[in-house]
């Protein structure tokens, strides 16, 4: 459905997809129980503006796709760094239900890229291994021009994809090792 040149699809109802709802009868948290009240209170359909600076400082992220028949991609995605050694920021906020990340130059697959075009959902984790944070981002992605704008930002930008947000939360951090980054050490190239 169009709806003022954005793509929206209806999301699941607040409970999940039937899958989800069957996994929660089979495995039942002794922990956690989910209902319509606390689910829609965790999932947000926009970022809030404490996860736009968290997500906005963190210096990569991981993106899931897949093509319209399903076959999945998982991938990395890194800052650059500017001209003067500055680092560059991996992604953009641009207002509650909208962000963007560049596309660099890779191995030549575009499997990220070409599942996108075919299927536009989009699944992004970002975490934070020092302080042992993450959070998710859910969305309809969109392979844009790498215009001006976009250049001012990343210079070596081949494109960028934009994300329309459809579910945005913080993620439980059971299981996240505590790492230091070492700073300047993602300066490498391949």
């Amino acid at each position: 459905m169009e709806n003022g040149g954005v793509r929206t699809v209806m999301p699941d109802n607040l409970l999940g997809h039937s899958g989800e709802l069957e996994m929660r009868e089979r495995f039942p948290s002794s922990r956690y129980h989910w209902n319509e009240h606390n689910l829609a209170a965790m999932i947000q359909p926009f970022i809030h503006v404490s996860l736009a600076h968290f997500i906005e400082e963190q210096p990569f992220f991981f993106i899931s796709t897949a093509s319209a028949g399903g076959h999945c991609d998982a991938s990395f995605r890194g800052r650059e760094y500017g001209r003067l050694g500055n680092p560059l920021p991996a992604l953009r906020v641009i207002d509650e239900r909208r962000l963007i990340f560049p596309d660099y130059s890779g191995n030549g697959l575009y499997n990220s890229l070409g599942n996108i075009l075919s299927n536009p959902h989009i699944g992004m984790l970002f975490v934070d291994f020092g302080r042992q944070r993450r959070a998710r981002i859910n969305g309809l992605a969109n392979v844009i021009e790498a215009t001006d704008e976009i250049r001012e930002i990343w210079p070596n930008a081949q494109c960028a994809v934009s994300v329309t947000v459809e579910q945005a939360y913080g993620n439980c951090p059971a299981r996240i090792p505590r790492m230091e980054m070492i700073e300047g050490s993602d300066r490498g190239r391949c």
